[in-house]
């Protein structure tokens, strides 16, 4: 038995080059060495490989075969996000996972493997044909797992238990109605007609179930996107009583006064009051949030229309330079005399020179036209969230107010209750919440502490949207720049590197 290996960048590269030379595809082998971000497919089959690893670098990896390996896990594959083929038969993997990444893959094979449930696979919304031949499903229920690939026309269930089952081919294709292949077969019209009209019931029934559950998530994604844009807009679960109900909360005294009969209209009217200035505070923030991302999609726009002018701008002087550069460079390399040699290669240096020039010109030109850009937006972006903040700010202060008038009027009714003594409180209260009236200190102690309790929470919900607010237009308007500064010197190296070999190029002539 040949030895085991481990997956290394020494093998990949081995591989990479070994398959350059049998497809006749030498530019993905450069001088400098192999660029695996560039390879497109990629085979590893009999190598007797224990485990996926140091693939991160090819991330434009389109086809892997990894078959007839020793591989027991599915793993090391995250970075492989423009996958459409995976090759893992004639392993020895148990499970089917780490497959995450892969939303654009469309043939995985994992046949001869020791799989006995096909699971973890949501992620395939693009598969089209699955292989999983001579493994150890014994479910044939699990095979419905499959329904939710729409694009699936080829599936291979050969060699494991569940295709021992009486009326297996008819079963997959009362279930499958818009397959074309099992196990390397053609469906015919006559065995999926037959197939529908003997599962029909129970056809009817999954579809039914199908459908609620689709209708169910739905419902699900729905009211996320819903979340997430109200959080978005700094104003989630500000949109009814939300805020009102967390006040009251785990307020026992709060509670035991609420049910006093004259304290229930009033409490009723705080409510309602709440819930007005929590709406319009909501209306407002989801307005000011589709504000701030025309705002922003605009600054994008304008961004890429400077960043696409100085582009085609340095592609001129580029394709003007080297047009240029290759005429004098074939010139060069046909002069035999140094001394002559030397003499015109000197206007080619100033030559280089000025080109390194120009493109340094024209990068701090769109630098410029890009600081511009940006100080704009974050004084617009600083505008709105300033105007938002202040109008919440005054929101809130009238929730506040609306407390402190609700408290007013309770400490009037629980004095009067204290006053009026025990005997006159409402016969069906429980002795337990008259206690709380008999005695003055007591409620007007639990009545400061549930204030103190209301108006906490409404501070903290104010602090909560301003911090949130002003948190995001920095790290919006930082990460712009951060980009902008990392694209610039990104740039300016590539000038400088080139310019570098032009002078190299030169160099080599004398």
């Amino acid at each position: 038995m040949d030895k085991e290996i481990l997956m290394d960048e020494d093998v990949l590269r081995q591989a990479v080059v070994e398959q350059a030379a049998q497809d006749q595809v030498g530019r993905i082998v450069k001088e400098d060495g192999v660029n695996f971000n560039e390879i497109l497919k990629l085979r590893l089959e009999y190598r007797n490989i224990l485990m996926i690893d140091h693939l991160w670098e090819f991330t434009s990896l389109a086809r892997l075969d990894l078959n007839n390996n020793l591989i027991e896990k599915i793993e090391g594959l995250d970075r492989l996000i423009n996958l459409t083929w995976l090759n893992l038969s004639f392993n020895s993997i148990e499970k089917i996972q780490g497959l995450e990444s892969l939303r654009k893959l469309e043939v995985l094979n994992l046949s001869n493997n020791r799989i006995s449930v096909i699971e973890k696979m949501d992620a395939l919304e693009k598969l089209t044909h699955f292989f999983i031949a001579n493994n150890l499903l014994g479910q044939l229920d699990n095979v419905l797992y499959l329904r939710k690939f729409k694009n699936m026309f080829t599936i291979n269930l050969y060699g494991n238990p569940v295709s021992e089952e009486e009326d297996y081919k008819f079963y997959i294709a009362a279930y499958f109605p818009n397959l074309r292949c099992l196990d390397y077969r053609l469906l015919d019209e006559k065995t999926k007609n037959e197939a529908s009209i003997k599962y029909s019931y129970v056809l009817d029934e999954i579809k039914h179930e199908e459908l609620q559950m689709q209708q169910a998530d739905e419902v699900e994604q729905s009211q996320k996107a819903a979340v997430k844009l109200h959080t978005d807009a700094f104003v989630e679960f500000l949109n009814g009583s939300f805020l009102f109900e967390s006040m009251l909360k785990d307020d026992p005294e709060a509670e035991t006064l609420h049910r006093v009969p004259e304290v229930a209209p009033l409490l009723q009217t705080f409510e309602d009051q709440m819930v007005e200035l929590c709406m319009q505070l909501f209306e407002t923030g989801l307005a000011e949030h589709k504000r701030r991302e025309m705002e922003v999609n605009s600054f994008f726009s304008g961004q890429n229309e400077a960043v696409t002018h100085y582009q085609q701008e340095a592609s001129k002087i580029l394709a003007h330079f080297e047009q240029q550069h290759k005429a004098r460079m074939v010139e060069l390399q046909q002069l035999s005399d140094p001394d002559l040699l030397k003499v015109k290669i000197n206007p080619c240096k100033e030559e280089i020179n000025q080109l390194s020039h120009s493109l340094m010109a024209l990068e701090f030109q769109m630098i410029t036209q890009l600081e511009d850009i940006i100080n704009k937006l974050d004084v617009n972006i600083s505008d709105m969230i300033g105007n938002f903040s202040e109008t919440a700010l005054g929101i809130f202060a009238q929730c506040r107010d609306l407390e402190d008038n609700y408290h007013e009027k309770v400490q009037v009714i629980a004095a009067n209750l204290e006053n009026e003594g025990k005997n006159n409180l409402d016969e069906e209260m429980p002795d337990q919440d008259k206690m709380l009236f008999v005695d003055k200190d007591t409620v007007m102690d639990a009545l400061a502490t549930s204030h103190d309790n209301h108006l906490m929470k409404i501070n903290d919900r104010e602090t909560q949207l301003i911090t949130r607010a002003e948190a995001w237009k920095d790290e919006l308007v930082k990460g712009i720049q951060d980009k902008e500064l990392k694209r610039n010197r990104m740039r300016i190296s590539d000038i400088h590197r080139y310019a570098d070999h032009l002078w190299e190029q030169l160099e080599d002539l004398l």
